[in-house]
């Protein structure tokens, strides 16, 4: 049979100044731009006569781009994939907290390899450590005005409108704890494209000296955060695991020293751990041992008394604190149960208290995904669910709507023949009011009034859990546990 003939090119010539390099499998030329009187660009240039003599190898940092081997050592001091220095608000595991060794679970098998006996012996564990606790949370579902028009905009998908939902919920929630103010300082965990803080920025308006920090651990794509120019409004976006994030070693808020605002949309698992422990361990008591001066004491160092009495009379207005606290509130959305770890988990003392330890926490964290991924048993569902999870990678999806559950993950394995569907879903939703119920735990040992809460439908988004939580001399109404 003879060999199938080339495909025909999209077009005759590469565009001026352009790479001369066919590229098969994009079936177009290279547009990489080349240099003066040369043909190829440095990355196709192997394939050009005049430049055979010169050999072409894969880069040791990154094997996704090729370098001249004669010129290794001077590409290696420049390439974007070389370790960069940290920057000074970078502590090695500084919010990871302490490494458990007694307790680190061995030889743990997965939930479809245990017996029907030993199954049931955990859901007795949790059943029995759960009791007293409202398994139905109260409802906040809220709105905000920022947000209206952008709700009612025509053009809208579901996906956008989903998400629109979400976001103008925890504003509303944010306002309702009296958390939208001047002269703070939002730290946005998990920002992904900054959407959360873009709208908390609308809200705000021209509310004098309002900060943001966006962490996020890896590159994102199409940020909004960049688009803001308010005069009023400094944005500073930090690309690193909140593991290793030192807030107070931040020159914006060592200099500042605003009260910071702990938010998150979605922050996954053990992310929720980290920014937990990062705000109230590494943060919060770090800025007590140094006995920060109160917000009226630095406000009255540089204001006149008139313009002492101004601000005083705005503050009622704009929701100023009456006392000043490092960390003046947290609301975060949670997310992805199923991905939290021991290490890092800041409720282990509750578990303890229970008589649970590390070997029930992994399987009560690997059970709780049973509340948002269903029974997908047939390989077909399977595959339909991978290819609409890479679909969602692709399209930079910021959402973990079904629960953030892959299907190669072990919770969705075969159900026990015990279990019902339904049964499987409130056990799974047991585990994450458990794992919560830590958090919660943790907040109050702190010295912050903590509450869960659903603030979004479960049509718009199966987690719609909200952890938030404020310091105990709040005076807001709303800090109940």
């Amino acid at each position: 049979m003879a060999a199938s003939a080339p495909a025909p090119h999209t077009t005759d010539f590469p565009a001026e100044g352009r790479c001369s390099y066919y590229v098969e499998k994009k079936k177009r030329f290279c547009r990489m731009v080349v240099a003066a009187g040369k043909r190829f660009c440095g990355e196709h240039a192997g394939a050009a006569e005049e430049e055979n003599a010169r050999k072409r190898i894969l880069c040791p940092l990154d094997p996704k781009h090729t370098v001249y081997e004669d010129q290794l050592a001077k590409h290696l001091k420049k390439c974007n994939s070389r370790e960069k220095p940290k920057p000074d608000f970078f502590i090695q595991d500084i919010n990871a907290g302490l490494k458990d060794g007694t307790e680190k679970p061995e030889q743990l098998v997965p939930i479809s390899s245990l017996s029907e006996e030993q199954l049931e012996n955990l859901i007795k564990k949790l059943r029995k450590a759960s009791e007293g606790l409202n398994s139905t949370l109260k409802d906040q579902i809220m709105s905000h005005p920022a947000l209206h028009d952008a709700l009612n905009d025509p053009k809208n998908g579901d996906s956008a409108t989903k998400h629109l939902k979400q976001q103008a919920s925890i504003l509303g929630n944010i306002e309702k704890l009296k958390l939208l103010g001047p002269r703070r300082c939002f730290v946005e965990f998990g920002a992904g494209k900054g959407k959360l803080s873009h709208w908390v920025d609308i809200a705000l308006k021209d509310a004098e000296k309002v900060h943001f920090i966006l962490v996020e651990k890896v590159t994102t794509r199409f940020k909004v955060d960049g688009k803001h120019r308010k005069k009023n409004s400094v944005f500073e976006r930090l690309q690193i695991d909140i593991q290793h994030l030192c807030l107070n070693k931040i020159p914006l808020l060592s200099k500042e020293k605003l009260p910071v605002v702990g938010i998150g949309k979605h922050l996954c698992g053990v992310a929720t751990d980290l920014a937990l422990r990062c705000l109230v361990e590494t943060y919060a008591a770090s800025c007590e041992e140094r006995n920060e001066e109160p917000l009226a004491k630095r406000i009255k160092n540089d204001k006149t008394e008139k313009e002492i009495n101004t601000l005083a009379k705005e503050g009622n207005e704009k929701n100023v604190p009456e006392k000043w606290s490092p960390v003046a509130g947290i609301v975060i959305a949670l997310c992805c149960h199923h991905r939290c770890d021991w290490r890092h988990y800041v409720g282990k003392e509750y578990f303890r208290a229970l008589g649970l330890g590390a070997v029930e926490f992994h399987y009560f964290q690997r059970m709780s995904s049973w509340a948002t991924c269903g029974m997908r048993n047939t390989s077909l569902e399977a595959s339909n669910l991978t290819t609409k999870r890479k679909d969602k990678q692709n399209d930079d999806s910021e959402e973990h709507d079904d629960g953030g559950c892959i299907i190669t993950d072990e919770s969705t394995e075969r159900v026990p023949g015990f279990l019902t569907v339904e049964e499987k879903k409130k056990i799974g939703h047991l585990c994450k009011l458990l794992i919560d119920q830590g958090r919660v735990a943790y907040l109050q040992q702190k010295g912050f009034s903590p509450a869960l809460q659903y603030y979004t439908d479960p049509l718009v988004s199966l987690e719609n859990v909200l952890l938030t939580a404020l310091p105990n001399h709040s005076s807001s109404p709303e800090t109940t546990a």
